[in-house]
């Protein structure tokens, strides 16, 4: 059970105490694969392919030794596994970032709004309205939680620390190279298709999480609808899901036309009601901290049903039992 207290112990560091300003192993990350990408870099699919493939092995790998070496030792795995949480979550600097957009529309600071939002959006905010930044906002907030909390959760609970490091390596990958610019439109190819393949479970059970989460049957049945609906005509097959979801539960409408360096993008239209405003961020702060802590539940499960696998299927263990058996035999004669 060390990968499951090793998890909460994570999530838990994370709610109280957030990333580090500096020296984020994730920026870490970052610089070494920026550093690779000057000798990997070419537009050429495959080119992006083995660059991905060099990062996220090395990273899992990496996550592998540290379970390795940790192995039979309980505590040292429950802190292994918790700072590994610790280091690849994001939920409690999402919810500050959050906070911080809407106090700077309660006090009418547009400007000051825009460069926040601007933290947790890739889209242009130099000329969104009040309104455009709470949708911002918002649709961030139930993307992120999804992409940085519930999916590294859920990959921790099943691979344990390679899950943890191996999925935060895709991720971070997908941001930093995974957007169709000019630039990365074939190289950043693979990043992107991975990170759809690897947050399609997880932004599903973000979104079940979500629909649980909600204040009431009625509201819940609106965001079941409005991911039926209205998911598909998003992008992304993962993102249009947990924000369909966050918009039918706030009774809010999300998606629409965003601008990312001169290309527009339609996001279709997601939920139904009046358009997100500023007085609807701190109920999506409070329904994603709710999703935070649901897939933290799922996870322990997961990772105690795969502890429990484990043990049944350990050859080592199962041989032990067929000698200790043996050895109970009488001896004839």
């Amino acid at each position: 059970m060390s990968r499951a207290a090793g998890l909460a112990l994570g999530w838990c560091v994370d709610q109280f105490v957030g990333d580090p300003r500096q020296w984020h192993p994730v920026a870490g990350f970052g610089s070494a694969a920026t550093l690779l990408e000057k000798r990997t870099y070419a537009v050429s699919r495959p080119r992006g392919t083995v660059h991905v493939t060099l990062l996220v092995a090395a990273t899992a790998l990496a996550g592998l030794s540290a379970e390795r070496a940790t192995r039979g030792r309980a505590t040292a795995h429950t802190l292994a596994t918790a700072a590994a949480t610790w280091a690849v979550l994001g939920g409690r600097s999402l919810l500050r970032e959050a906070s911080a957009v809407d106090a700077h529309l309660r006090v009418g600071d547009l400007g000051a709004a825009r460069r926040q939002v601007g933290n947790l959006v890739g889209r242009d905010t130099s000329r969104l309205g009040a309104d455009e930044v709470a949708r911002a906002c918002i649709e961030s907030l139930a993307e992120n939680t999804s992409d940085a909390v519930v999916a590294p959760l859920l990959w921790g609970g099943l691979l344990g620390i390679p899950g943890l490091l191996g999925y935060r390596a895709v991720n971070t990958l997908d941001a930093m190279i995974g957007h169709r610019s000019e630039r990365y439109r074939e190289f950043g190819w693979a990043a992107a298709r991975l990170d759809d393949v690897v947050n399609w479970v997880p932004a599903r059970v973000a979104g079940a999480l979500a629909l649980a989460s909600a204040p009431s049957a009625a509201r819940a049945r609106a965001g079941w609808t409005a991911v039926r609906r209205d998911a598909p005509a998003h992008p992304s097959p993962n993102g249009g899901v947990i924000e369909a979801a966050f918009a039918g539960v706030l009774g809010v409408r999300l998606g629409g036309r965003n601008s990312y360096e001169g290309r527009v993008e339609d996001r279709g239209s997601l939920g139904e009601g009046e358009a997100a405003a500023a007085a609807d961020i701190a109920p999506a702060r409070r329904l994603a901290h709710r999703v935070s802590a649901g897939s933290l539940a799922v996870s322990v499960a997961t990772a105690a049903v795969a502890a429990a696998t484990s043990k049944r299927t350990d050859p080592g263990r199962v041989a032990s039992r067929r000698v200790r058996t043996h050895e109970s035999w009488p001896l004839d004669g």
